[in-house]
């Protein structure tokens, strides 16, 4: 159990970190959003974990709050 705590940290601070470098890109929102949300289904696809379409965009909007505060 102690190890997915670990796995859930890394992943978390993967996406995060992967979030905050493509919105401090000069692009305009709307291609940052679909870009990011390309970023994670990609990561997704390569770690074998499933997520539909809207929670990986959920995903990326509660990225997106987080790194404006």
């Amino acid at each position: 159990m102690k190890s997915l705590g670990y796995i859930g940290a890394f992943l978390g601070g993967a996406i995060a970190g992967c979030a905050l470098g493509v919105l401090m890109a000069p692009e305009k929102g709307a291609d940052t959003r679909v870009k990011i949300t390309d970023a994670v289904e990609d990561f997704l696809k390569k770690h074998n974990i499933r997520l539909s379409r809207k929670e990986v965009g959920d995903l990326v909007d509660d990225i997106q709050d987080v790194a404006e505060e």
